[in-house]
């Protein structure tokens, strides 16, 4: 009986431990801007891909040519 008790109590810690890290995220303002990270996803930047293979093939075909 003893071990549940000291379970119970446990358990209870770590739950007030979780609800202050909340409060304390909320404080801070972390869950301020809902709206900006789900669009986020729909407005991907593919310019930046694009240029990137770009500069990949690129940077390749100079070592090709120097090797």
């Amino acid at each position: 009986m003893s071990v549940i008790v000291i379970l119970l109590i446990v358990s209870i810690v770590i739950a007030g431990g979780f609800l202050v890290a909340f409060f304390w995220s909320v404080q801070d303002g972390q869950y301020e801007d809902d709206y900006s990270p789900a669009q986020r996803i729909l407005f991907d930047d593919r310019h930046n891909g694009n240029e990137d293979r770009s500069e990949k093939r690129e940077a390749r075909s100079e070592y090709r040519s120097e090797a």
